[in-house]
């Protein structure tokens, strides 16, 4: 599979909610960052098994049902792709629609995530979500 497809893999995992396939894309020691985190938020899951734990609950958080946009670019490194995409959805807590735009950074080895670099708007999610302290109980914490 080569990065272009196993980011179109990740992203249809995404949508199906299944999000122990989708952290199963990663490397055992792979890394989920979040550059951009806003405080409160974690802005590094290391390895399989974290990240598994990390989104394990992402469904009954935020129901992804549509990314009505999607663009996955090859850079010259040919295991780093950069994906544009939109998500639409529901915020499951308070059934407010949902859509925020996400650019990844992705690198890829022998099949799997490397790293995943996720530069996500802190402010768009936490209007989505209904304050930053509604983001902070769904996605924060100290023991990722």
């Amino acid at each position: 599979m080569t990065p272009l497809e196993l980011v179109d893999r990740a992203l249809d995992l995404l949508l199906a909610k299944d999000m122990a396939g989708f952290a199963g894309l990663w490397s055992a020691d792979g890394v989920l960052e979040f550059p951009f985190a806003a405080p409160g938020y974690p802005d590094r899951v290391s390895g399989r098994t974290a990240i598994a734990q990390y989104l394990r609950d992402y469904p009954s958080i935020l129901d992804v049902r549509e990314i009505p946009e999607r663009r996955v670019h090859q850079t010259v490194d040919p295991a780093v792709v950069i994906a544009e995409f939109d998500a639409t959805g529901v915020v499951v807590a308070t059934d407010s629609p949902y859509r925020m735009r996400y650019i990844a950074v992705i690198t890829v080895h022998d099949n799997e995530i490397h790293c995943y670099r996720d530069y996500w708007s802190p402010l768009a999610a936490a209007e989505a979500m209904g304050g930053s302290a509604a983001l902070t109980a769904a996605f924060g914490g100290s023991d990722v």
